[in-house]
């Protein structure tokens, strides 16, 4: 069923992560019907629109210039124009673009609508092996500052880990978490949804070798199996802080 686009409204809509078929009727119907698409990279959503036969205009918002956009996009809605932004693949502002304008748009008072899709994360969490009832999603590591500090505090984490990790990284960021973490269970999943797709499951050290034979391509998603000591350790420690203050403990 079709739906009527909401003049001056914010749609954040989600585009296939690799396979085209995976866009959904709603977001070409959105994509379709609005006044204008952000997009992330306009080369990388031309080639969507084409394959889906839309001609819409397109404007550039990405990292590096969405301060500069965001105003000209509040401005654009407010004059009552809808605008669907979007990112090169899988849903806006889960690693990408999208946040800033999303916060200006909701302290404006303008709706935004979520037009919801394909999400790397997920799909290699679901696909992993690992426990998906309880997860944390890290997004990318600091590369250089923060980034030793972050994988201390992991380390205790009882949830299922998901993090995305490029290429020309892989190799340093699992061998960082074997450092850090230990030999954990790990699914590392590449090109979700692609051709060449893959995942490879194991300990931490058998995906290091398997990988330490061949260049890394593609983008990754890396699922790591949570400290089942972890819940555990926080536990005793709030027990211990409400025997301090006096509250009574089971």
């Amino acid at each position: 069923m079709s739906e009527t686009i909401q003049p001056g409204a914010l749609y954040v809509v989600s585009t296939p992560i690799g396979n085209l078929n995976d866009v959904t009727r709603r977001a070409v119907q959105i994509l379709g019907e609005v006044d204008l698409i952000a997009a992330e990279d306009t080369r990388t959503t031309r080639i969507l629109l084409d394959h889906l036969g839309i001609r819409k205009p397109l404007l550039s918002y990405y990292q590096h210039n969405e301060h500069r956009r965001v105003p000209e996009l509040i401005a654009r809605l407010g004059a009552g124009e809808s605008i669907a932004v979007v990112t090169d693949a899988g849903t806006p502002a889960i690693s990408d673009p999208a946040f800033t304008i999303v916060r200006a748009a909701v302290a404006g008072g303008i709706k935004v609508i979520p037009v919801p899709g394909a999400s790397a994360l997920l799909a290699a969490l679901v696909v992993s092996g690992l426990p998906t009832d309880r997860f944390v999603f890290e997004g990318f590591l600091p590369v250089k500052k923060g980034r030793k500090t972050r994988l201390e505090r992991l380390k205790q984490e009882e949830r299922t880990i998901v993090l995305y990790e490029a290429p020309h990284r892989i190799r340093r960021t699992l061998a960082d978490l074997l450092t850090a973490l230990g030999d954990r269970e790990i699914a590392v999943a590449r090109e979700m949804t692609k051709k060449f797709e893959e995942v490879v499951r194991g300990r931490v050290a058998e995906v290091i070798e398997r990988f330490g034979h061949k260049e890394p391509r593609g983008e990754f998603v890396l699922v790591i199996s949570g400290n089942p000591e972890g819940f555990r350790g926080n536990e005793k420690s709030s027990l211990k802080e409400d025997a301090d203050h006096g509250e009574e403990t089971e």
